[in-house]
């Protein structure tokens, strides 16, 4: 019995070792190994490793919806209005021996109706773009915009960003005021010296910005006094205009001291001559922005001031015409061409900012903004209109604008708030009326006129 439990244990061994030693011939069937996304915590909240590589991406975005009332300066206007609005933003960084390399991308689809769609009436953009009043109601009007698309290598920034000559960029607020906010293309250099300091140099081409008022103006068709119409034409630029600013960035918040130069070709035919004006255009700004943790958490204060010289695109003064309601359609030129002298002579202007904001609770807040300009013009507009046996001068308009809103944030990234803002604007001479019922005022003209518009807005940011 023992002899045969032995023969079989030896045979079963047998077998298994023949069987082992054929197996390891088969070909090897082991998984490949799964990359798993993982969490990049060196660039902040929200991004994480692109698999394969050593690169962090954040992908972010907003969905806005707003509606608008205001004031309805004919019968052929609309009184209200709708947006709706989404963004999206690509944010990919990767670390190297030379320095942070990041790629940032912003692109934004908005639908705009009724009053938003007009294109030119204010006060629902009276910062933003061509403002006066628009004949016949507005329709449905969708568009694209390539916000932001730029590089940023070590101390180089190149592509469509911020301009480093802002500072308070409208920031707060649904509303834009008169300030310099722009995206252009550019190729700058930054400088950082501790402590949060830093300087850069940058080289804007301004004629790139994402709407009118970013845009340094343009020569028009303009008259001047006592002499009558005199057909004047841009002739462009030999070079961008050049930015310097000094930042600082700490605890108790941050200011900047920002400047630029530019070069601008003009020129006219007269009838006796052609005259040719090749004029340096320039503009200065100076802002602070102060926390104020001792009132609520999140506080701020905005103080900021500018000057411009022939480049009021720096002040948020959009080129070609300008009004508030009534008044409208008014020649708005960086310069013109005197044709007794030949010479070139700048418009000018200047600008004051202000804005807070106060948290109530963490989730309810107010903001309160506003903005008083003035700009003196060196040529006569078409419209102004003498009467009374006075003289028609340039428009030189004075402008104040004041919002304030109320804005509540239940959950993390949406905002659901209510926004109320005044505009008044005043001009030097009298112009046309441009009001349904104007014929009476088109023989006195009128100097200034007021709007007030609302909006509610819901907001959310991911």
């Amino acid at each position: 019995m023992k002899l045969v439990k032995s023969l079989l244990l030896g045979s079963a061994a047998g077998i298994a070792a023949v069987a082992g030693a054929q197996a390891a011939d088969l070909p090897s069937r082991k998984a490949a190994p799964v990359e798993y996304v993982r969490v990049c915590t060196a660039y902040g909240a929200g991004f994480f490793y692109i698999p394969g590589t050593d690169s962090c991406l954040r992908i972010s975005g907003r969905v806005r919806a707003e509606y608008a009332v205001g004031t309805r300066y004919s019968d052929f206007q609309d009184a209200y209005g709708t947006r709706a609005r989404g963004r999206l933003n690509v944010d990919v960084r990767t670390q190297t021996a030379y320095g942070t390399l990041r790629t940032f991308l912003r692109y934004e689809l908005t639908n705009n109706t009724g009053i938003y769609a007009a294109g030119g009436v204010t006060p629902f953009n009276v910062g933003a773009t061509i403002p006066g009043l628009v004949r016949g109601p507005s329709s449905s009007s969708t568009s694209s915009l390539l916000d932001l698309a730029f590089v940023q290598f070590g101390p180089i920034t190149a592509g469509r960003a911020q301009s480093f000559f802002d500072f308070y960029a409208n920031d707060l607020g649904f509303n834009s005021v008169r300030t310099a906010d722009s995206r252009v293309n550019l190729l700058a250099y930054t400088a950082t010296f501790g402590s949060g300091f830093s300087a850069t140099i940058s080289a804007e081409d301004r004629t790139s910005g994402t709407s009118g008022r970013e845009l340094p103006g343009a020569i028009f068709n303009v008259a001047t006094p006592l002499v009558g119409a005199v057909g004047v034409t841009a002739q462009g630029q030999d070079f961008p205009d050049l930015v310097a600013s000094l930042r600082v960035d700490q605890g108790w918040g941050s200011a900047q001291l920002s400047g630029m130069v530019g070069q601008r070709s003009y020129a006219t035919a007269l009838s006796t001559t052609a005259v040719n004006g090749d004029e340096m255009v320039w503009a200065i700004q100076g802002g602070v922005k102060i926390n104020l943790p001792m009132l609520a958490a999140g506080d701020a204060l905005w103080l900021q001031a500018a000057y411009a010289d022939g480049a009021l695109g720096y002040l948020g003064w959009s080129p070609g015409s300008f009004g508030l309601g009534r008044i409208g359609a008014l020649t708005l030129a960086d310069a013109a061409i005197n044709p007794i002298t030949g010479n070139v002579d700048n418009s000018t202007g200047w600008s004051l900012v202000a804005a807070f904001r106060h948290f109530w609770t963490p989730t309810l807040r107010s903001e309160i903004f506003g903005s008083y300009s003035e700009v003196k013009f060196k040529y006569l507009d078409a419209n102004a209109i003498a009467f009374g046996g006075l003289t028609a001068r340039s428009a030189d308009p004075k402008e104040f604008i004041i919002a304030a809103n109320l804005i509540w944030s239940p959950v993390s990234g949406l905002d659901i708030g209510v926004e109320v803002l005044y505009s008044h604007l005043d001009v030097r001479t009298p112009v046309g009326d441009l009001s349904n019922n104007a014929v009476r005022n088109n023989l006195l003209g009128i100097k200034s006129d007021d709007t007030v518009a609302g909006r509610l807005r819901i907001q959310r940011d991911f």
